[in-house]
C-alpha cells in the first residue's frame, strides 16, 4: 500500500488503543507510537515506529492521537514530564492533538486552551463501541473542535469508525461521551434486571432473550450483552471499573448544573457493589453479577 506521506502519532495502546493504532497503519499512514507498558507485538509487526515518550511522539507526528484510560492519565501524558506539550514545543504549529480517551468535560476545555497555546489545534474525540468495534472500525466517535480541524482530521476518523459527528465545541464530544454512557449502564442494568427475572421465575433465559430480540424490547446491549449473560463470558470489552470512571463524571456534573439522575446514580452502585463483589475488571456486562447477588440467582451457571 502506498503511504499517504501523513505522520501519525498513537498513545494508549490498551484493548481499544491497540486495533484502533493497527487500523491507521492499515489506511497507509506513517506511525509512531507509546504505551506504558510494552508496545503490542502486532504492532510492531505492522511498521509502527515506538517511541519512549509522549514528547518523541509529538515531535515526529503532525497528527498525535490519545487512548488512555482517565482524566489524570490524559493530563500526565499532555502535560507531565516528557509530555506530548513539551514535544510540540515551538514546532506546534499545525500540528492537532486529538484525546479519543473518555473524560471530565470541563477538564477538556483546559487541556484544549493549554494545547492551543503552544501553537497546535485540540479535538476532543471519544468512542463508543467497545474492543469489538475498535476491531472492526465501527465505533461511534463524538468530536468537539473547531469545523475546520475536524474535516481535516475526519479521514482518519473513518478509518476507525462508521458514525463520525462533530458535536459543538471542545468539551462537546465529552458530553456526549458521558451522556451516551448513561443510556448504557441503564440499558446493560434493564437487561440484566429483565434476565435475572426470567431465569429465577424458571424461565429459559435464552429463549426468553430469543423472543425479546424480535420485540419492541430489542436493543443492541440485549443483543450483545445479553448473550454475555447467558454464555457467562464477562471477558472484558469495557471493563465496570471504567464504567464507573464515567458514572462518576456524570454524577458530578449534574451536581454542577444543579440537577438529578437517580437512575444513572442506581447503575453507579450496581457497579459498586460488583467491585465490592471482586468484578470491576470484568466486562460491563458483568453488572448483572450484582443482581443476581441480590436475587441469589445466577442467570445462568458459570462455566
Amino acid at each position: 500500500m502506498t503511504k499517504s506521506g501523513l505522520k501519525l502519532g498513537f498513545i494508549g495502546l490498551g484493548i481499544m488503543g491497540t486495533p484502533m493504532a493497527l487500523n491507521l497503519i492499515k489506511g497507509g499512514h506513517v506511525l509512531f507510537v507509546n504505551t506504558r507498558s510494552k508496545v503490542p507485538q502486532e504492532l510492531a509487526d505492522a511498521g509502527a515506529t515506538v517511541c519512549t515518550t509522549p514528547a518523541g511522539v509529538a515531535e515526529r507526528a503532525d497528527i498525535i492521537f490519545t487512548m488512555v484510560p482517565d482524566t489524570p492519565d490524559v493530563e500526565k501524558v499532555l502535560f507531565g514530564e516528557n509530555s506530548v506539550a513539551q514535544g510540540l514545543g515551538k514546532s506546534g504549529k499545525g500540528k492537532v492533538v486529538v484525546d479519543m480517551s473518555s473524560i471530565d468535560p470541563i477538564a477538556t476545555k483546559g487541556y484544549a486552551k493549554r494545547i492551543n497555546d503552544t501553537g497546535a489545534a485540540y479535538l476532543d474525540a471519544p468512542v463508543s463501541g467497545g474492543e469489538v468495534g475498535a476491531k472492526a472500525a465501527s465505533l461511534t466517535i463524538m468530536v468537539g473542535g473547531e469545523d475546520a480541524v475536524f474535516e481535516r482530521v475526519k479521514p482518519l476518523f473513518e478509518l476507525m469508525g462508521k458514525n463520525i459527528t462533530l458535536i459543538g465545541g471542545n468539551g462537546a464530544g465529552q458530553t456526549c461521551k458521558v451522556a451516551n454512557q448513561i443510556i448504557v449502564a441503564l440499558n446493560i442494568a434493564a437487561v440484566s434486571e429483565a434476565l435475572v427475572f426470567a431465569s429465577k421465575a424458571g424461565a429459559d433465559p435464552a429463549k426468553v432473550r430469543q423472543a425479546l430480540m424480535g420485540g419492541f424490547a430489542s436493543s443492541r446491549i440485549l443483543e450483545v450483552h445479553g448473550e454475555r449473560m447467558v454464555k457467562r463470558t464477562f471477558n472484558p470489552g469495557f471493563r465496570i471499573a471504567l464504567h464507573q470512571k464515567d458514572l462518576n463524571l456524570a454524577l458530578q456534573g449534574a451536581k454542577a448544573l444543579k440537577m438529578a439522575l437517580p437512575q444513572t446514580a442506581g447503575a453507579a452502585q450496581l457497579m459498586q457493589a460488583c467491585a465490592a463483589l471482586g468484578h470491576d475488571q470484568a466486562d460491563h456486562s458483568a453488572l448483572v453479577k450484582a443482581l443476581e447477588a441480590l436475587a441469589q440467582h445466577p442467570v445462568a451457571p458459570d462455566a
